[in-house]
């Protein structure tokens, strides 16, 4: 669809962090780190730049000393050129506008009648209503009359009250933006569409940089919330209850009895059946915790921003995991819920072994053991996501995820040093952990479980 198709009262407008430079000579489109020289342009479409920069316009506004044909010719190759955000009105009111972010593919020639909205695609509301977006898409669409949202589910169930011209172009600008696709049912017959989830390729798109997102600006450790909310604090509220001590382990002791780290290295395994006429002790599973997950120490790098020191890292320092072991068969401890208050290096009480929401964790891990069995430990990784949602922005739940990565790694070798078995768990009952543990999944989420415990005899 071509400037010169759009409805007259089409308004296009430079894309958000463009800015245009006119001279005498030409133009000079800027959007860092992409920039394009205009050349050979007429005194009119010059004129029209002028206007362009102004605010959004239509095309007989930027006509003024130039033919439609002139101006209509400069829309089209910005438009392409993904230069421009383009909002469709008709009948005085706004239908919908196009938001680019990248370049844009090829326009469609046509719309087959089978054409429909992408298992990729989402719509939502936000502040300024509803958009909807794509992570392969170049553009997003914001959809301001109601009326189209009908389209979204093919042409045959298009509103009677738009006109047809409206219908076809919006059709053709979902297919252009990569929202509509001509088969759908393609999609789950392509092994590269259907191997992919919408959430995990949404996940993998907003969490990494590409053409949505080129600058730092709203990306990465921003301290977004600074000045506007505090600090989640970096030690939990301690749970009530008298707290069962641990014995601090020896280093010193420990560092000249290890085992090579090559040799942990190498010796490292998945740990499936385990040994429950031996288990694993109390100062064992101290030992482990203090090894891995303590808290060494603090520091206040400003006013209202506390970071801490463990032993495996965590990005900026914010450190918002929470360990709590599932007790099941420790010698020397009581069964239940514990959580590992790393300041103090105690277990605090949570919840009762009989309780049902910790059955319902411990009988989660039976299709990770052989023959269905229940752990010694299950050892949950809660993210108390606001320590680091306060400091990063759109990469907040990746780093979360790649923090359990490099302690379940802490975990398997300090664990394979001790001669103790381990392994991770790919899922965990996140509703049974709220529930357990007495908290709000907004404030407070499972991601992340190992199972510990003693190894069977080989």
């Amino acid at each position: 669809m071509s400037a010169a198709t759009y409805p007259e009262q089409t308004r296009f407008a430079l894309r958000e962090g463009v800015t245009c430079l006119t001279t005498p000579a030409g133009a000079v489109l800027l959007n860092p780190p992409r920039n394009v020289k205009l050349t050979g342009l007429a005194a009119g479409q010059l004129q029209a730049l002028k206007t362009l920069n102004q605010g959004p316009s239509t095309v007989a506004e930027m006509a003024s000393g130039a033919s439609d044909a002139e101006v209509n010719g400069l829309m089209d190759r910005l438009t392409d050129g993904g230069w421009l955000a383009v909002t469709v009105r008709d009948g005085g009111r706004d239908l919908y506008t196009l938001r680019p972010f990248g370049q844009p593919s090829a326009r469609p020639t046509a719309v087959p009648w089978a054409a429909g909205m992408s298992k990729f695609a989402v719509l939502h509301r936000d502040s300024e209503g509803f958009v909807l977006e794509h992570p392969k898409a170049w553009c997003d669409l914001r959809i301001h009359d109601p009326r189209l949202l009908a389209i979204l589910d093919g042409l045959g169930a298009a509103d009677s009250t738009l006109p047809i011209a409206v219908k076809t172009q919006f059709a053709e600008d979902l297919l252009w933006g990569g929202f509509f696709v001509a088969d759908p049912s393609a999609e789950e017959r392509e092994f590269r569409t259907r191997s992919w989830s919408a959430p995990d390729l949404w996940f993998h798109r907003r969490s990494t940089l590409g053409e949505r997102t080129v600058t730092w600006e709203h990306f990465g450790p921003t301290k977004w919330a600074k000045g506007q909310f505090p600090q989640p604090v970096a030690r939990k509220v301690s749970y009530p209850g008298e707290p069962v001590a641990l014995p601090v382990p020896d280093l010193a002791a420990i560092r000249s009895g290890d085992p090579s780290f090559t040799a942990v290295l190498e010796d490292r395994v998945s740990t499936r059946a385990f040994d429950d006429a031996n288990p694993i002790t109390a100062d064992q599973l101290s030992e482990l915790l203090y090894r891995t997950a303590r808290t060494k120490g603090s520091t206040v790098p400003s006013e209202g921003e506390e970071l801490l020191s463990r032993p495996y890292p965590s990005g900026g320092g914010v450190y918002e995991l929470e360990l709590y072991p599932v007790v099941r068969n420790v010698a020397g401890l009581e069964p239940g819920m514990y959580h590992y208050d790393s300041f103090d290096h105690v277990l605090r009480p949570v919840a009762a072994t009989d309780s049902p929401a910790v059955t319902r964790l411990l009988k989660s891990t039976s299709a990770t053991l052989s023959q269905g069995a229940e752990p010694q430990v299950l050892l949950i990784m809660a993210a108390r996501s606001g320590r680091v949602m306060w400091t990063y922005e759109q990469v907040a739940y990746a780093s979360i995820l790649k923090h359990v990565g490099v302690l379940m790694q802490t975990l398997y070798l300090a664990a394979t040093a001790m001669n103790l078995g381990a392994c991770a768990q790919g899922f965990g009952d996140t509703a049974a952990f709220n529930a357990a543990a007495g908290v709000d999944e907004l404030e407070e989420c499972s991601v992340g479980s190992m199972i510990i415990g003693s190894p069977a005899p080989r």
